[in-house]
């Protein structure tokens, strides 16, 4: 009944999650577990940003039945990234173009000790460490799609989901005022950059999702709207305030219904959410409505669109406001909030869908909703 249950783990914690609780997390609530199931473990505790990613690329993996990070979504993604960099460095694929990326060798088990914690959410249904622990111990596997994040020239990385304007400068802001308690530091960082709300002018180039034309009823009207000839890329330019694009739901406890609702674990789409540019009231209605079971796109302002490739070209300000270019930092590039990670990039950056490409211990929750208990002992 639990042929995928692991054997052997390779662990990484990173004590900086958070409130720093994922040491403790680890070691009074997980550790005991696997070594009920009889599970070996070899652990890595972190000591900098991209230590599980240095570690990943020289441990020999094949003596493990899967790796389990435990930290908050930046924490995953970083091993989620090495995890398939390392696949790719395994098969003999260029690290520097993934148009078809090896998959991931072994399973990547999410222990949630972060703030957001969305993976966790989104596997599992909750954040709660002995959950997601049972998960691993009785081997659940989920195939879950993943994106790659390039420029023209290199691959910048592997993740799940992706902002581009509000998203990215709220966390860019919070990363500046790291000597801040987490939350106080994210709410600072929220409400200054409301306070100083404006629009990233750029192009946005995409290829809705191709799908036969049997399959058109099951889709949603938006897919249907672009069933067309293969590789008909639409575009469009504009002033956006935010531009998300993420290849899983995102549910978080602040968003019940996920960041992009409309799109499931291993679909093998990716949502494009657009924020056009509108008055900060109307802004933060369309933010309000993300807390609650209300759709949230439902506004003149925002656009939906499901697709499998996207390219963000932000246009750099002339004139007048030429003078905010060197507001994004030193090189002149914007910030991309990676699963909660940030990059920074001057260029064009192309994000492509992977179904499929990496296994995670826990189970899709919409099947879990879908399910009806039933009861025979009448």
């Amino acid at each position: 009944g639990f042929q995928n249950r692991p054997k052997s783990l390779k662990v990484f914690v990173n004590p900086s999650s958070h409130k720093r609780e994922a040491t403790h997390v680890y070691y009074e609530k997980v550790a005991p577990l696997f070594k009920l199931a009889d599970i070996k473990t070899d652990v890595t505790v972190t000591e900098y940003e991209g230590h599980a990613l240095s570690v990943l690329k020289e441990c020999e993996l094949q003596a493990f039945d899967g790796v389990v990070c435990v930290g908050g979504d930046g924490s995953v993604s970083e091993v989620a990234h090495g995890l398939l960099l390392r696949a790719q460095i395994d098969a003999g694929r260029d690290t520097d173009c993934a148009s078809k990326p090896a998959r991931a060798p072994v399973p990547l088990g999410v222990i949630p000790a972060g703030t957001t914690n969305i993976l966790a959410h989104t596997l599992y249904g909750i954040k709660h460490a002995v959950t997601a622990t049972l998960h691993i111990v009785m081997g659940h596997i989920q195939a879950v799609d993943v994106c790659t994040f390039s420029t023209p020239s290199k691959l910048l990385r592997f993740g799940f989901s992706a902002m581009f304007g509000f998203g990215a400068r709220t966390l860019a802001l919070a990363e500046k005022h790291r000597w801040m308690p987490s939350s106080q530091r994210k709410d600072f960082a929220f409400i200054k950059t409301l306070a100083d709300l404006k629009p990233e002018e750029c192009e946005l180039s995409f290829l809705p999702l191709q799908i036969p034309q049997e399959d058109a009823q099951e889709k949603d009207r938006i897919t249907v709207l672009y069933l067309g000839s293969k590789d008909q890329w639409q575009k469009i330019q504009g002033h956006f305030l935010n531009v998300s694009i993420m290849a899983i739901p995102c549910l978080c406890s602040m968003a019940p219904r996920g960041l992009a609702p409309n799109t499931r674990l291993n679909n093998g789409s990716m949502a494009l959410i657009v924020v056009q540019n509108t008055s900060r009231t109307e802004f933060i209605k369309h933010l309000k409505r993300y807390t609650s079971v209300k759709n949230q796109f439902n506004f003149p302002f925002v656009e939906t669109y499901t697709v499998q490739e996207v390219k963000v070209q932000p246009r750099l300000k002339s004139g007048p406001d030429a003078k905010e270019n060197a507001c994004l930092n030193a090189e002149g590039n914007y910030p991309w909030n990676i699963d909660g990670d940030l990059m920074k990039e001057a260029s064009e950056v192309h994000v492509r869908v992977h179904p499929q490409l990496i296994d995670l211990y826990g189970v899709n929750t919409d099947d879990l909703e879908s399910s009806q208990a039933t009861c025979n002992c009448i």
